[in-house]
């Protein structure tokens, strides 16, 4: 039977469970540790209150006891801070009044979070964005400090005045950084737009420096400058205007100088110093100053700035500060290659930073656009001319216009100072855009050869949605997102920001991602994961919010052929990748359209018209309609199957089954998807069939294994929305909505004759996978399998790979020597480490450690069952990594015993 409903009134979300000063004046609020740290951060009464409740529902959870009292009541005051809009204190007073690094508090936060709502959606957030401002604080540090080096001799040994002018130069440069970052940049996590400001402020040192303390060629560079350009004498009776003025045409040789070495577009760099940092000079009254910036005027203004934000004091950097240290095991792993057939320890190879990986990926772009140009090209042109009413006019008239409104949008949204930034962006953007048009077009005229495009180059959505692809694409070149904790975090200005930019619908803008990726080969790996996540977060969520068009196509589909199935026929579920509609045929489906190809693409028959042809706006709405439910089900069975994996390994039959509640719910009951995300009626299909199954899983198990999920956030468990814009916990919704919509349905597995199951979808090859990915092996111990990349003979005549540069704890090249037997005893050491991974992957096939105090629990059935045993999966596994471990040493004996023989 499904749980019963919650008490009427109850409370579940822990927002609602606060109660007013008044209500806990006799409450132990006295305690001597709080008290002090609330006097330390100048806290009020309300957030005291709200932080000793919080310390109080957390102090009875186990997982807290190595925590010292101090910093649990630290971050539940930062907890109760958020939540009552009332920071009174900066994060960094905060680490720095319960001693601890920036870095562990983060890590505490996230162990006091292992509940599903004990830590509200508001404070995720606000936690998830200090992390990603620290992050990056952290890699733009580590990139100044290299690159200041490269720049100036080191001197900071000396005693002298050299050393005292070293050390001015070094802090003053980082702190006009820091207030340049603060005062220009709104949203701070553009990493390219961050570093390249700071390639402007060490410019400006540069100038403002002594030749005898730099290095080549900026040394050569400075003196051209005082030969050719007006000297320090002179440029005081200069004004503002005419010193910027003949700036402009001295400085282009160090910023070229520094462009070169960091691998960063010169015109980018110009830009960003023309359009913005000129202005911040002369904001700051930086400018007027003779020489080198003030210290201490610096660091004032820098101070009101971080007041503010009440964030992370940057300047700490410069002084080693132990707060801003970054946990051991929190730190990336160098990456390590193999010796080949030499004896010792593999040599360290710096992993690629951040900074260059998103450089080497904007400079992948440019190589691709080299070419291209922003205005329509010849072959556009003839296209747009055997048009029956040429677009030519149209698109261009619309690229301008929403360029204006991308650069309006951009600078609310990053600064005012970056307008000009975002508009030379979304020019490159254009410059794809047009290229993957003219690709398109060549591709239908080959399939449908036919020249006449004219109603699909006058549909302003299709032009709208490919113009917002290709800049989104660009947008996420520039992003550099490849450092996050999470995997597939993305900026705020990418997506699905540009569709709000662009006005579009996101079931609109997904008819042409898949095209889009087949139109352009060049793209880079990490544009491919973008746009693949793009189509997930549509598939998802977006494409069922209240607002969009899917749920008006669904119910046109339904009143057309009420007598047919919907929306997935068994024909359109098996048909191979590649028939895949093209984004023509999705936005208006072309005149070549056979009749099979549209009967087992549509969800519901249609008659043809006589000549083996569909009617085409029938045909169109059916193709997009067909394709999108299509990829929703592969989706959706491929989250479930890897949810299964992990939960119900021990009873296999049940995945099929909540397969077909899962599949029933999207295909009849799809409003239960309104503005609802894909796996919150995932997660309560499984937890209802393992009820009418008998089978204990409770959904705090289910919402443990979930967030070991590729992509998950926990606001899709703890903000389900119930009714009427009222949000809470999944195990609410699934009482209040799901169980009484799907009551008789969940009941009729149950029974002894149960419904006809679904059929599982045919999962093909990815569109978007690349074939030389490496793979991870099932039940592996992060252990990954790499196909070899243009192969060659080594001395013994085996194969080995040129590259390999893979992520892992030990790098083993199969045929060849391991060069040591110390890689031996690692890999034992790691086959039979007691630590297990605290993150279970899917494949593992072990039930993961349910959550702890689970509040949501007080409304789950209490029906005195147990979790799932684990106990016969966790022994099969001891065994297997025994045997392996074994195999190894039994290996490693008669080789060693060979050896000696020889030797004999």
């Amino acid at each position: 039977m499904p749980p019963k409903s919650p008490r009427k009134g109850a409370i579940s979300r822990p927002q609602e469970e606060e109660r007013g000063p008044t209500e806990t004046t006799g409450l132990e609020c006295d305690d001597p540790v709080l008290s002090s740290l609330c006097n330390q951060l100048n806290v009020s009464e309300l957030v005291k209150v709200q932080a000793w409740q919080t310390y109080k529902r957390f102090s009875s959870d186990r997982s807290l006891d190595t925590m010292k009292k101090i910093e649990s009541l630290g971050l539940c005051l930062y907890i109760a801070a958020v939540n009552a809009d009332e920071m009174t204190f900066t994060f960094t007073e905060l680490v720095k009044a319960v001693d601890i690094s920036v870095s562990k508090c983060f890590n505490l936060l996230r162990q006091m979070d292992i509940n599903m709502d004990n830590l509200s959606t508001k404070v995720d957030s606000a936690v998830m964005k200090l992390k990603k401002k620290y992050e990056t604080m952290s890699h733009l540090y580590q990139k100044f400090q290299s690159t200041f080096n490269d720049i100036f001799l080191n001197q900071s040994n000396t005693e002298n005045a050299a050393g005292s002018r070293y050390k001015a130069i070094l802090e003053g440069s980082w702190t006009t950084y820091l207030l340049a970052k603060g005062k220009v940049l709104q949203m701070d996590d553009d990493l390219i737009i961050s570093f390249q400001l700071l390639l402007c402020v060490l410019e400006y040192f540069i100038k403002q420096s002594p030749s005898d303390i730099l290095k080549e060629p900026y040394k050569s560079s400075v003196s051209g400058l005082s030969v050719n350009g007006p000297t320090r004498t002179s440029r005081r009776g200069q004004s503002r205007n005419t010193r910027t003025s003949r700036q402009s045409e001295t400085d282009t040789r160090i910023i070229e100088a520094l462009c070169k070495a960091n691998e960063c577009p010169v015109d980018e760099v110009k830009n960003v110093y023309f359009s913005s940092f000129v202005d911040f000079l002369n904001s700051t009254g930086i400018s007027s100053m003779d020489g080198l910036p003030k210290a201490e005027v610096i660091s004032k203004q820098y101070e009101e700035v971080y007041q503010r934000n009440k964030d992370i004091d940057a300047r700490l950097f410069l002084k080693n500060d132990p707060s801003l240290k970054v946990d051991i095991r929190e730190s990336l792993e160098q990456e390590r290659t193999p010796k080949k057939n030499i004896a010792g320890e593999a040599p360290l190879i710096p992993p690629q930073t951040p900074v260059r990986a998103a450089m080497n990926t904007i400079n992948q772009l440019m190589v691709t656009l080299n070419s291209s140009c922003d205005e329509p090209s010849e072959i556009l042109n003839l296209y747009f001319e055997n048009c029956t009413k040429n677009p030519k006019s149209k698109i261009i008239e619309r690229v301008n216009r929403l360029g204006q409104v991308f650069k309006a949008r951009f600078a609310t949204a990053i600064g005012q100072a970056c307008a000009e930034i975002g508009y030379q962006r979304y020019r490159v953007g254009v410059r794809l855009h047009y290229r993957v048009l003219e690709s398109i077009l060549k591709s239908e005229e080959e399939r449908l050869s036919i020249h006449n495009f004219s109603k699909l180059l006058n549909n302003d959505i299709f032009h709208t949605c490919l113009l917002a692809c290709a800049v989104g694409v660009v947008m996420a070149a520039y992003g550099g997102n490849s450092f996050q904790t999470q995997s597939q975090a993305e900026t705020a200005v990418s997506f699905p920001w540009i569709l709000n930019v662009f006005e579009q619908k996101a079931f609109d803008f997904y008819k042409v991602i898949e095209s889009f990726i087949r139109a352009e080969p060049s793209l880079t790996k990490h544009m491919i994961k973008h746009l693949e996540r793009c189509e997930h977060m549509i598939m998802e969520s977006l494409a069922w919010q209240s607002d969009s068009p899917l749920f008006d196509l669904i119910r046109q589909t339904k009143d057309r052929e009420e007598s047919v199935d919907h929306p997935e026929m068994a024909s359109a579920a098996q048909q191979p990748s590649q028939n895949n509609p093209t984004a023509a045929d999705l936005y208006l489906s072309p005149s070549r359209t056979t009749q099979q190809s549209a009967v087992t693409s549509a969800p519901t028959s249609s008659s043809t018209n006589g000549q083996g042809l569909v009617p085409q706006q029938p045909q169109q709405r059916s193709t997009s309609l067909s394709l999108f439910y299509k990829k929703v089900y592969r989706l959706a069975y491929l989250r479930l199957n890897s949810l299964c994996s992990s939960l119900l390994s021990d009873h296999p039959e049940l995945e099929q089954i909540i397969w077909t509640l899962f599949q029933h719910t999207l295909q009849h009951e799809y409003e239960l998807m309104r503005d609802r995300h894909l796996d919150q009626i995932m997660m309560c299909s499984m937890y209802g069939i393992c009820k009418a199954k008998n089978i204990d899983l409770r959904f705090k198990t289910i919402v443990t294994a979930y967030k070991q999920l590729t992509n998950t956030n926990q606001e899709t468990f703890k903000h389900v929305l119930i009714r009427d814009g009222r949000h809470d916990s999944i195990i609410v919704f699934y009482n209040l909505v799901f169980m009484q919509k799907l009551k008789s349905n969940i009941l009729q597995y149950a029974s002894t004759r149960p419904p006809t199951l679904s059929p599982i979808p045919q999962i093909p090859r990815s569109p978007y996978r690349f074939a030389n990915s490496p793979l991870r092996i099932p039940g592996g111990n992060n252990i990954y399998v790499s196909p070899l990349k243009s192969p060659y003979k080594s001395s013994d005549g085996l194969l080995s790979p040129t590259k390999m540069t893979p992520r892992t704890r030990i790098l083993v090249s199969i045929g060849e020597s391991f060069g040591s037997s110390e890689k031996f005893q690692k890999i034992n050491q790691m086959l039979s480490s007691a630590e297990r991974p605290s993150k279970r992957t899917a494949q593992d096939g072990t039930a993961p450690k349910p959550l702890k105090k689970l509040r949501f629990d007080d409304h789950d059935e209490a029906d005195g069952s147990k979790t799932l045993s684990t106990d016969s999966k966790f022994q099969q596994k001891l065994a297997e990594m025994t045997s392996t471990r074994t195999r190894l040493q039994r290996q490693k004996s008669e080789e060693s015993n060979g050896v000696t023989k020889e030797e004999q």
